[in-house]
């Protein structure tokens, strides 16, 4: 059993928490950009195949004391690599390096692939190639102070991105970040989610994956744990699909996706298709106002707009967000209304209480989700 760490996005670790703990695991949020569990590779690779607002799966292999480059390197060349890395394989270096005798990142991530391929040239006589390409044997180092830890980064390219978007309209927002703000919202999963503005429809998307049980890993044909030499490819078949089995076909709720954009909804549509989810989803082009609200099974409905991050911009929107208030009390009464917002001035247009403002980032944004209690009739009643 190694140490075992799921990095993840500013803000996201709670969710990410209850999504381990979910698969079964004893984890601790080690602080707001990471989990912790003790696991084995086949734990890393159930936690690739199915978190879906995470970044990358870490294993430890060794932590140690190096006060310089050269204390660094001393140890990691004692490292048996040759049982990790095929000795023709292709090794990427990353790193996050506090130590004040090194003034760029880039020479500690040298010493480490020095130490590697002269470790595997000794023994197996020929080295693996290394360069910038995430898409094999990725090792990461994490070095703060004199205190140095080794892992494997077992994603890979993060997996953070789901791998179903071709076609992205103006900004979309991240595949996890989107399945973050689902998993923080109170939507159930079994009754109607509402994405007017839905931009290429990665919020929808995502409900939906969410709704059938479909683990974002299932996109994913490449991960970091494929180019070890102990990877076992048995038990991923296994894994893969133990996953498939436990997909849902078909939902009683709806999902409905609108945009005034046509080309919005077209690379949305486009987008569900390569989700396999483009049935589940009612796609319609047209202004958010004229959005379809059922009146049955009310669930939530999900805002997404645009920031105004230009100059000049808010003053345009700001009657956009007085109007998506306006629209949540006539038309949504009974649901949860959600609006993801990176301008937290122009939220104040909306003029409904809210009944929590969840934080979180978009990008380097600082962003919060509001969340509103939509009353059918009077609030006396409930």
């Amino acid at each position: 059993m190694s140490k075992i760490i799921i990095s993840c996005a500013p803000r996201i670790s709670p969710y990410v928490h209850n999504e381990v703990l979910e698969l079964g695991y004893k984890s601790r949020v080690i602080n707001q950009l990471g989990i912790e569990i003790e696991g084995s590779l086949q734990d890393a690779m159930r936690l690739n195949l199915h978190l879906r607002a995470a970044s990358k799966v870490l294993m430890e292999i060794k932590s140690f004391r190096a006060a310089n480059a050269d204390e660094l390197y001393a140890t990691l060349v004692e490292i048996a690599w040759e049982r990790i890395i095929p000795q023709r394989g292709y090794i990427r270096i990353e790193g996050f390096v506090r130590n004040d005798t090194i003034r760029d990142t880039r020479y500690a991530n040298v010493k480490v692939k020095d130490a590697i391929v002269d470790r595997i040239q000794k023994i197996k006589g020929e080295r693996p190639n290394s360069g910038p390409e995430s898409n094999r044997t990725v090792i990461f180092l994490h070095w703060k102070g004199d205190q140095a830890t080794i892992y494997v980064n077992t994603s890979g390219e993060p997996i953070s991105k789901h791998g179903y978007r071709k076609f992205p309209h103006k900004a979309p927002m991240q595949e996890s970040l989107a399945a973050a703000a689902l998993l923080a919202s109170k939507w159930d999963c079994h009754s109607h989610f509402i994405n007017p503005m839905c931009g290429s429809g990665t919020l929808a998307i995502e409900a939906a994956l969410l709704a059938c049980n479909i683990s974002p890993g299932l996109f994913r044909e490449n991960y970091g744990f494929m180019h070890l030499r102990y990877f076992n490819e048995l038990e991923w078949k296994k894994l893969y699909k133990e996953a498939q089995r436990k997909v849902k076909k078909e939902l009683d709720f709806k999902i409905i996706a609108t945009d005034i954009s046509p080309k919005a909804i077209d690379a949305a549509r486009k987008n569900a298709a390569n989700a396999g989810v483009d049935h589940l989803i009612e796609f319609s082009i047209c202004d958010f106002k004229e959005t379809f609200i059922p009146k049955s099974q009310p669930g939530v409905v999900f805002f997404n707009p645009e920031y105004g991050e230009r100059l000049g911009d808010e003053n345009k929107l700001a009657p956009v967000y007085t109007e998506m208030g306006d629209f949540f009390k006539q038309k949504c009464q009974g649901y949860w209304g959600y609006i993801f917002s990176g301008n937290l001035e122009l939220l104040k247009n909306v003029g409904l209480k809210t009944k929590r403002r969840i934080e979180f980032h978009n990008a380097r944004i600082d962003a919060r989700l509001l969340e509103y209690e939509l009353y059918g009739g009077s609030k006396k009643h409930h």
